[in-house]
């Protein structure tokens, strides 16, 4: 008798700890905008053409490094590529602004990657006029190691080196035409 209540004691304590952990509440990206409203102009190439602010809750506690990927699902020539960056400490903000150079030290720490406009770092949404509304996807993934690529490395090299990493994803969507 002793042992079917130990034993369904430590069933019991085996699905309460997995309803817990099962309980962790899924990461989020925010934003200087609303998910699916409007990107202010500053952060376009109409405006000041620099990255928004990310604010990132719930990062898994075993993540080693957060990924950025900012594309354009709608551009004429299909899924066009506006930022990716890698090697990013887990941190809960990703301040505007963020140099447009391969290696950043300040005033957060990551590895940025060519965009589809050819060049390292952020470049904001740039439509076509005349185009229509354009959703820019702002995805952020917490990677379970950090990733062996260089600076400039393409979007391509960067989700092959993901694979397999991923544990947790957020995404966030702007939208702009002109």
């Amino acid at each position: 008798m002793k042992r079917v209540l130990l034993s369904l004691l430590l069933l019991f304590s085996i699905f309460i700890s997995g309803c817990i952990e099962g309980n962790q509440e899924k990461m989020k990206v925010l934003s200087a905008f609303e998910n699916n409203s409007q990107i202010p102009e500053k952060y376009t190439c109409d405006g000041v053409n620099i990255n928004p602010p990310l604010y990132i809750s719930n990062i898994p506690e075993n993540a080693k490094s957060l990924v950025i990927i900012v594309d354009d699902p709608d551009a004429p020539g299909g899924t066009f590529t506006h930022w990716i960056a890698w090697n990013i400490p887990p941190v809960e903000k990703i301040p505007e602004g963020i140099p447009k150079k391969g290696e950043v030290e300040s005033p957060v720490k990551m590895v940025q990657g060519i965009n589809d406009f050819g060049r390292i770092g952020y470049d904001g949404p740039c439509p076509p006029p005349g185009h229509g509304l354009h959703h820019y996807h702002f995805r952020v993934y917490a990677l379970d190691t950090t990733l062996n690529l260089t600076p400039g490395s393409t979007r391509k090299e960067l989700e092959e080196a993901m694979k397999g990493h991923v544990i947790a994803e957020a995404v966030i969507v702007g939208v702009y035409e002109r």
